[in-house]
């Protein structure tokens, strides 16, 4: 499971079984932290995910800057929330690419606001099962 998370969502995309591909699934409202994790560690059991991989916004110069660590204190809490392994991942640009998926699909402007998170999280996940793929290849991601 992965999420791109936000100030005011969080995207939340799965992958198949057998970790081949990723797909967008839900957006969740931001209400309060305590709320927030709960909500996603009961996603994450719905799911039976056997990880959790959050989008890190790193700067373009590979840095951290202040949503980074914004990220990183969530991803702290995350942990004590959830029993599987939570992990981060550069998720650089995986907005942009959302967006210009969203355009090139013609999808409304109405209905692009509503999905970018999800799409965004499903582009970090594949990102992060192509990687784990390359890594070994005969290794089905978990």
């Amino acid at each position: 499971m992965a999420l791109d998370v936000g100030e005011a969502r969080v995207g939340v995309a799965v992958s198949d079984p057998l970790g081949l591909t990723a797909q967008p699934v839900t957006t969740i409202r931001r209400v309060g932290i305590e709320r927030d994790l709960k909500a996603v560690a009961d996603l994450a059991r719905q799911c039976e995910a056997g990880a959790i991989v959050v989008g890190l916004p790193l700067k373009l110069d590979g840095g951290t800057g202040p949503a980074a660590a914004s990220i990183l204190a969530f991803v702290e809490r995350l942990r004590g929330a959830v029993e599987i392994p939570v992990v981060t991942w550069d998720e650089r640009l995986s907005t942009v690419q959302a967006e210009r998926a969203l355009l090139e699909g013609d999808v409304s402007r109405r209905r692009r606001r509503e999905t970018i998170d999800r799409v965004a999280a499903a582009i970090i996940l594949q990102s992060y099962l192509d990687s784990r793929r390359k890594e070994d290849p005969l290794e089905i991601p978990s």
